[in-house]
C-alpha cells in the first residue's frame, strides 16, 4: 500500500544504470506501487492523490523515464498522437497545412506523425493500417482526392478506425465518413481568371493534373469561367500533376508547339507555374511582357522567384490548424478561409 510517509530509499544509492528505466524503476523510486505508477504515467482516468502523482512525476524526471506510448493508448484508448497524411512533404502546400496542424497539436500536449502517400492508393491503405494499429486521436487526409469512389482497403481500414471511435478529417468530400474541411478552389480561381481577364489578357493555357483529381479540376473550371467571362478564352488544358518539374515538362511541351506572346499561363498550384517559369526562361522567352504566368497557394517562394508570381493566397496553416480542431473539438465548425487574389509582376497589365 502506497503511502506519503514511505518515500523511496532507491535515491539514497542508485547505481549506474545502462539500460532505459522502467515503469518499475519509476514505482520504487516514488516509493508507490506500479498500478499507481501507471495511472499517473499512462493517462489513466482514475484518481490520483496529488502527493503521489508528485512523487511519481519528480521520480520519472530523474530517471529519464518516457511513457511507454503503447501503454498509454491501452489505457486511454487512444494515443497522444496526431496522425497527418501528404501526398508530399517537399511540397510546400503541405509543409504550411502541417505547420497548422502541429501548432493544434502543441496547444493540447499532442504530437503529429506525418505519413507520405504519394497519391498511392495502396499505400495509403497500408499507412492507414498501420496507423490505426497505433490509436491515434485524429487522421488527417490532406492530400486532394479524385472523384473515383475512395479505394475498398482504404474505405474497410477507415471505417473500422471511426467504428473504435477515432475521428477522420479530410480536405473536400469527407473521406470513411469523418469530417471535412473545405477550401474554396473553384471561387478563388474563378476570380483569379476574372481580375487577369480584365488585365488585358485574352487568350490562357492551364498546366494541371489528371483529369478527375478534385483539387485540379475545381482550379481549372473556376479558371475557366472567371477568364472566359470576362472576355478571355482558354485555349489549351495541359495535363501532369502538382510537382514543379510536371510544370516544366508541360511547359516545355506547349513552347515547342508555339506559345505566342501575350499568353497567359496558369498552373493549378504555385509549384507548378515556378516549374514552368523555368521552361519559359530556359526557352530564351521572358516572363511577363511576353509570357505571363500565375499561380494557386500563394506559398511562400511565390515572392522569391523573379518576377514574383500573382497567386491567388491560400490562409494553408489556418487550414491546418482548422483540420487539427475538427479532431479534437466534439462542436467544431469550420470558420470562413477567405481567399485573396494577389497580383505580381508575373502578369503585368496588358496595354490597351
Amino acid at each position: 500500500m502506497d503511502s506519503p510517509e514511505s518515500p523511496s530509499l532507491a535515491r539514497r544509492a542508485r547505481p549506474e544504470r545502462t539500460s532505459a528505466p522502467t515503469l518499475d524503476d519509476v514505482a520504487r523510486e516514488a516509493g508507490v506501487s506500479l498500478a499507481t505508477a501507471s495511472r499517473v504515467l499512462n493517462g489513466s482516468d482514475r484518481k490520483v492523490a496529488e502527493s503521489f502523482r508528485e512523487r511519481v512525476e519528480t521520480a520519472a524526471a530523474d530517471l529519464g523515464y518516457t511513457a511507454n506510448v503503447s501503454a498509454q493508448a491501452t489505457a486511454r484508448g487512444t494515443s497522444p498522437v496526431i496522425a497527418l497524411l501528404v501526398a508530399d512533404i517537399a511540397d510546400p502546400y503541405f509543409g504550411l497545412i502541417a505547420s497548422g496542424v502541429a501548432r493544434g497539436a502543441d496547444e493540447h500536449g499532442l504530437v503529429v506523425t506525418i505519413a507520405i502517400t504519394e497519391r498511392d492508393a495502396a499505400r495509403e491503405a497500408r499507412i492507414v493500417r498501420a496507423l490505426r494499429g497505433q490509436r491515434p486521436r485524429g487522421l488527417i487526409l490532406a492530400a486532394s482526392r479524385t472523384e473515383e469512389p475512395m479505394e475498398a482497403d482504404t474505405a474497410r481500414e477507415l471505417a473500422e478506425y471511426t467504428r473504435r471511435g477515432g475521428r477522420t478529417v479530410s480536405f473536400g468530400p469527407s473521406a470513411g465518413g469523418g469530417r471535412q474541411v473545405e477550401i474554396d478552389n473553384r471561387g478563388g480561381a474563378r476570380e483569379l481568371g476574372r481580375r487577369l481577364a480584365q488585365h488585358g489578357y485574352r487568350v490562357a493555357l492551364a498546366i494541371g493534373a489528371a483529369e478527375g483529381v478534385r483539387t485540379s479540376d475545381e482550379r481549372l473550371a473556376g479558371f475557366r469561367e472567371g477568364f472566359e467571362a470576362a472576355g478571355g478564352r482558354l485555349e489549351r488544358v495541359l495535363r501532369g500533376d502538382f510537382r514543379r518539374e510536371s510544370g516544366r515538362t508541360a511547359m516545355t511541351e506547349a513552347l515547342a508547339d508555339g506559345v505566342e506572346r501575350g499568353t497567359l499561363v496558369f498552373g493549378i498550384s504555385d509549384v507548378v507555374a515556378i516549374g514552368a517559369m523555368s521552361a519559359i526562361r530556359d526557352a530564351g522567352r521572358e516572363i511577363g511582357a511576353d509570357i505571363a504566368v500565375c499561380g494557386f497557394d500563394d506559398v511562400p517562394s511565390s515572392t522569391d522567384v523573379t518576377p514574383a508570381l500573382t497567386s491567388v493566397r491560400v490562409p494553408l496553416t489556418e487550414v491546418g490548424y482548422q483540420a487539427f480542431r475538427a479532431t479534437v473539438d466534439a462542436d467544431w465548425e469550420q470558420p470562413p478561409l477567405p481567399l485573396h487574389v494577389v497580383v505580381r509582376e508575373s502578369t503585368p497589365e496588358v496595354a490597351a
